[in-house]
C-alpha cells in the first residue's frame, strides 16, 4: 500500500510539472494506459494522480472521453486574476504591517536575489537568457511562498496557496518574453521594497499593479498562440 501511494505521488509530481510548464498542452488527452507505460506505473497510481490534479483544477473529465489537461480561456484567466486582485494585495499589506522583524528577513533576502538575477540576466545572450527562465520562476515562486508563510490571516493564506496550481501555468504564458520578465522583476522589486519598508499601502498598490500587468501579458500571449480558448472571451483588464 505504501509503495502504491509513493508511486502515485511520483506520477502526480511528474504530471503536475508537465502541465504547469505547458509541456502537456491544454486540451491534451491523458490516457491512463499510455501514461502508465511512459512513467512505468500501473493504472491505479496514474488514476489517483489524475483525480488529484482534477481536484486542483488542472485536469478536466469529459463525459465519454478520457481525462484532458484543463483548457486555458481568456474568460477563466480574467476571473482568476480578478479574484487574486481581491486577495493578494491584502496579503502583502498584512505582511508589511508585521511587528516582527524576523518575518521580513526572507523578503530582504529575496530583494538581494532579485538584484543579482537582474544584473546577471542582462549580460546574457538571447539563447542563454532562455535557459534562465527556470531561475526566474523559482524567484517568483519563492516570493509567493514567502507571502503565504508570513500572511497574518491564515484563511487568506490558505486560499492563495490553493490557487497556486492554476496560477503556475499562467505564469509561464504571461512571462513568455524577456521584456515582460524584466518588467515583472521591477514589479517584484517594488513589492519587496514596500514590504521591507513596512509600507502597507504601497505594497498593496504594487501588488495590484503587478497583477494587472500580468493579466494583460496573459491576454496578449493567449491571443497570439494556438490555445484552446473558452467561448466567452473578455479582453478588458481590471486595474
Amino acid at each position: 500500500m505504501a509503495r502504491a501511494a509513493g508511486k502515485a505521488e511520483v506520477v502526480y509530481e511528474r504530471l503536475k510539472g508537465d502541465i504547469e510548464s505547458l509541456r502537456l498542452r491544454p486540451g491534451a488527452k491523458l490516457s491512463e494506459i499510455q501514461l502508465g507505460e511512459q512513467l512505468g506505473a500501473s493504472r491505479t497510481p496514474v488514476r489517483e494522480a489524475i483525480r488529484r490534479l482534477a481536484r486542483e483544477g488542472l485536469v478536466d473529465f469529459v463525459p465519454g472521453e478520457v481525462a484532458r489537461v484543463a483548457t486555458i480561456s481568456l474568460g477563466g484567466g480574467r476571473e482568476l486574476f480578478e479574484f487574486r486582485m481581491m486577495l493578494e494585495p491584502r496579503a502583502v499589506a498584512s505582511v508589511a504591517t508585521t511587528p516582527h522583524e524576523r518575518v521580513l528577513e526572507p523578503f530582504r533576502e529575496l530583494s538581494l536575489r532579485v538584484n543579482e538575477f537582474d544584473e546577471s540576466f542582462r549580460t546574457l545572450a538571447s539563447a542563454e537568457q532562455a535557459l534562465s527562465y527556470r531561475d526566474f520562476y523559482e524567484l517568483t515562486e519563492s516570493f509567493d511562498q514567502a507571502v503565504i508563510d508570513a500572511c497574518r490571516n491564515r484563511y487568506l493564506a490558505r486560499t492563495i496557496r490553493d490557487l497556486r496550481s492554476e496560477t503556475a501555468r499562467l505564469r509561464h504564458l504571461s512571462h513568455s518574453g524577456p521584456r515582460r520578465m524584466l518588467t515583472s522583476l521591477e514589479e517584484h522589486r517594488a513589492m519587496l521594497k514596500a514590504i521591507t519598508q513596512k509600507d502597507a499601502e504601497a505594497a498593496s498598490a504594487a501588488c495590484r499593479h503587478h497583477l494587472a500587468q500580468t493579466l494583460q501579458a496573459l491576454i496578449d500571449s493567449l491571443t497570439s498562440q494556438d490555445f484552446t480558448l473558452g467561448s466567452e472571451i473578455h479582453l478588458d483588464v481590471v486595474g
